[in-house]
């Protein structure tokens, strides 16, 4: 009989109303367990044990805090072999990714730990005589965290490590495809001696239950969301009545601009690692490359030749580079692009088609297509797919002109030899965060992420710029008095 895991709340491990079995996409005869699925009492449960810790663990001294961030962020890095073989077992991603984003977790928890003894205010003289003022940041209460499949450990964890450094208390829905890699990080929490009773929760289950539970209650009182643009809006809509606050990251259609002045290797190096990394499911793959005439052909030709050479096969094993996507409805949906893109009239260079390898699982081809243009649904929709579209464009102007016409603004990169373009393109692509001769997917934890348009909405995460979202801002006038 397959184990079974239960969800973390009020500090007991509690079975939910219902199991999901959680299977390998890399070989669907291989399960990693039965998963809690918890039910809309015991999420309240879950919001309401929150709320009593939240003052207890707010009041915690800070080496208190910062030793029980680097304690759990320790133990991250120290098990990144262990906990990333299973992270890649259960969502699909070559070994060494999955391996490397646990030990980031680790990081994304010991840079946080010192953000807690990093909280210093302000203080300043009114413009009234004798009067002091003093400006300072507390938790802003309860969070509900609603974090992706993509990435279960690394984007879980720059939400769920700033929560705890700036005092807060947690409720933690992650996706239902990896429950395994949530459930392995609240059991290292759960045994944080220091970290009160409640204040952090992990409530696996369906949106229409626990996240809807979340996002309606009036004991939750920030949201914190990575998700689709669809989900987004309906937790926007429900979390206003509430007047919560909200932080959401969204979808993406990133575009890379390789110009006619560009190494043209580094730039085929550059497209193939961002658009088809991780099977291309990042909010941050490049998957409109967008390039100029005067290199378009051989481009074209150079990176088909290396899509066509990625190995595709179960992520645990040797030299994979393509893994799985991560479940059959996530196939389906990219298996529909495949189809959409030959009735939009795109050139096929390569790939696209469901493969048969010796372990049944969701295997696709790298797909690779030239004469698009930025008209074409698939230059139009997040894909979330290992899918990438080639545009012409006949100048530099132009390609900034394609790059920014999109309703999502998260990433963009240019591939350039001129620093004047390099310059006026970060200055002016609509972009969160811009790229010059580098991938569009790959981010540093200790500096801001956000984009605009559709991608994002609320304040950045990651970095100090977390503070904005965790905290909330209090500013205190004293009457010094005249002494006796």
């Amino acid at each position: 009989m397959a184990e079974q895991f239960r969800n973390y709340i009020a500090g007991e491990w509690i079975a939910g109303a219902d199991t999901v079995d959680n299977r390998n996409p890399s070989d669907l005869s291989d399960s990693l367990g039965q998963f809690a699925q918890a039910d809309a009492g015991q999420t309240r449960r879950a919001i309401e044990a929150a709320r009593a810790a939240q003052p207890t663990w707010a009041a915690t001294g800070l080496e208190d805090r910062y030793a029980t961030l680097m304690a759990i962020g320790e133990e991250l890095k120290a098990r990144a072999e262990e906990l990333g073989r299973q992270l890649s077992r259960e969502e699909g991603k070559p070994l060494a990714e999955g391996k490397g984003e646990v030990y980031r977790a680790g990081q994304f928890f010991t840079y946080y730990a010192a953000e807690v003894l990093r909280q210093i205010g302000d203080t300043t003289d009114s413009v009234r005589p004798g009067v002091e003022i003093d400006v300072r940041r507390e938790p802003v209460g309860t969070v509900a965290i609603i974090s992706p499949w993509n990435f279960p450990m690394a984007t879980a964890v720059w939400k769920i490590a700033p929560a705890l450094a700036f005092g807060n208390a947690v409720l933690w829905k992650p996706a239902n495809q990896t429950p395994a890699s949530a459930w392995a990080l609240a059991d290292i929490v759960s045994r944080q001696a220091k970290l009160p009773t409640g204040t952090f929760n992990l409530v696996m289950g369906p949106g229409g239950s626990v996240g809807q539970t979340l996002v309606e209650s009036d004991g939750v009182d920030a949201i914190s969301f990575t998700g689709s643009v669809e989900v987004g809006r309906t937790i926007a809509a429900a979390a206003a009545v509430n007047r919560t606050k909200l932080q959401m990251e969204m979808g993406s259609k990133n575009p890379l601009v390789v110009m006619d002045d560009a190494d043209l290797d580094l730039a085929v190096s550059i497209a193939v690692g961002g658009a088809y990394g991780g099977t291309g499911q990042k909010c941050t793959a490049s998957s409109r490359l967008i390039v100029h005439e005067g290199v378009h052909d051989a481009f074209v030709e150079k990176t088909a030749a290396a899509v066509r050479a990625l190995k595709v096969g179960h992520a645990l094993a040797d030299g994979t580079q393509i893994g799985p996507v991560v479940s059959a409805a996530q196939l389906e949906a990219n298996l529909a692009y495949v189809a959409l893109a030959e009735e939009e009239g795109a050139e096929h260079l390569c790939g696209g088609e469901r493969l048969s390898l010796p372990q049944d699982g969701y295997y696709q081809a790298p797909a690779l297509y030239a004469g698009t243009t930025n008209a074409m649904r698939i230059n139009r929709e997040e894909m979330f797919a290992p899918i990438a579209c080639v545009i012409k464009v006949g100048s530099y102007e132009e390609a900034l002109t394609v790059a920014n016409d999109t309703r999502f603004g998260l990433t963009s990169g240019i591939v350039t030899r001129s620093l004047a373009r390099a310059n006026h393109f970060r200055r002016n692509a609509r972009t969160g965060c811009v790229m010059v001769n580098l991938p569009t997917a790959g981010t540093d934890y200790h500096v801001p992420f956000g984009g605009r348009g559709d991608s994002s909405f609320g304040p950045r995460e990651q970095g100090r710029y977390a503070k904005e979202f965790y905290t909330t801002v209090k500013t205190a006038y004293i009457a010094a008095g005249t002494p006796e």
